[in-house]
């Protein structure tokens, strides 16, 4: 079957290649998923140069997420019927015409959800989805997020917009506040004009912002807590600035405030399954709705899988880039 292969860790389009893999045969509880859209996540190019968490044996297919086809059944499969789309994700080589899935991962999908929408339905909606949800804020309430412009950024956006959940949303660049506006994304501010801060104060008035998602680090954090009302909650969810976070304590100490880190893997692990389940059926209802855009930047072909983890990587994407096998 064609692939994404890389035979040693480094930068993705140097490394990746389209070459030929056998077709792997699903052991007990797994099923056989035929491709039909797979995304490029930041994390899939960071594991292809050998510096994520999860490091696989060469030669390695790269993907860990995807729309497609339940093709064949492994043993002690139940409840899973062969030739029905499904969206999986924390799966490994998804950039190939057939991958495996466990059977119990595997998220049927209503006709309605088209295949753009559901091959990134899970890894970064439900992050985005999971961490509103760990904020702990209700219809009404103020929050402040950096780097609004990512993928959970956006999507976090829409979903606490959907929910009466008032955002702040800050990005780095001039240019990313029209990007937001064409997705329906109010309150944006950029950090890059000058009086950011006092354009924030203006947009909230008197209302305290209750929580705070900082996907940057160093002083961004310190911004984020000087912003964060009494009582209020820092998350930290990132560092792209690579530095440690650095908060005034004196914000600390007289706001009373709380800063947490959320890793979306184990706040899913430890999550019942039905809630679970209810945040998945608030997605798929609200991409059904309109009311959670999932854009798409282009889509490549695996023969061109180079091409595409540039498209990637570039800057000021509209949307996810997708694989086609």
């Amino acid at each position: 079957m064609r692939s994404a292969v890389h035979h040693t860790f480094g930068e993705p389009a140097e490394v990746l290649t389209l070459g030929d893999r056998p077709i792997p045969e699903p052991g007990p509880r797994q099923v056989r998923i035929k491709t039909i859209l797979s995304p490029i996540h930041n994390h899939d190019l960071w594991t292809v140069r050998g510096q994520y968490g999860y490091k696989p044996s060469l030669p390695a297919v790269g993907g860990s997420e995807a729309v497609g086809i339940v093709h064949a059944l492994g043993p002690d499969v139940t409840g899973v019927t062969v030739g029905h789309r499904v969206a999986v994700a924390g799966v490994h080589e998804s950039w190939a015409e057939y991958f495996l899935a466990p059977a119990g991962g595997l998220i049927p999908l209503p006709d309605a959800v088209p295949d753009e929408a559901a091959a990134q339905l899970i890894a970064m909606p439900f992050s985005a989805i999971t961490l509103l949800d760990f904020l702990n804020v209700e219809s009404g309430d103020w929050v402040i997020q950096n780097t609004a412009n990512g993928a959970v950024g956006k999507t976090l956006a829409m979903l606490a917009k959907a929910r009466g959940v008032n955002v702040v949303n800050l990005v780095r660049r001039d240019a990313g506040v029209d990007e937001l506006s064409q997705l329906g994304i109010d309150n944006v501010v950029s950090t890059a004009s000058d009086g950011w801060k006092n354009k924030v104060r203006a947009i909230i008035g008197e209302a305290p912002i209750k929580a705070a998602v900082d996907s940057i680090g160093g002083r961004a954090s310190g911004d984020l807590m000087g912003l964060l009302g009494e009582n209020g909650l820092l998350v930290s969810f990132g560092t792209m600035a690579g530095e440690p976070m650095q908060i005034p304590s004196g914000d600390v100490i007289f706001k009373q405030a709380v800063v947490k880190g959320f890793w979306g893997s184990k706040v899913s692990a430890a999550m019942p399954a039905p809630k679970r389940a209810a945040l998945i059926g608030e997605l798929l209802q609200l991409v059904v709705s309109g009311d959670l855009k999932l854009p798409v930047e282009a889509v490549f072909d695996l023969a061109q899988i180079s091409d595409a983890v540039k498209a990637s990587l570039a800057p000021g994407k509209s949307g996810k880039v997708l694989l086609r096998p």
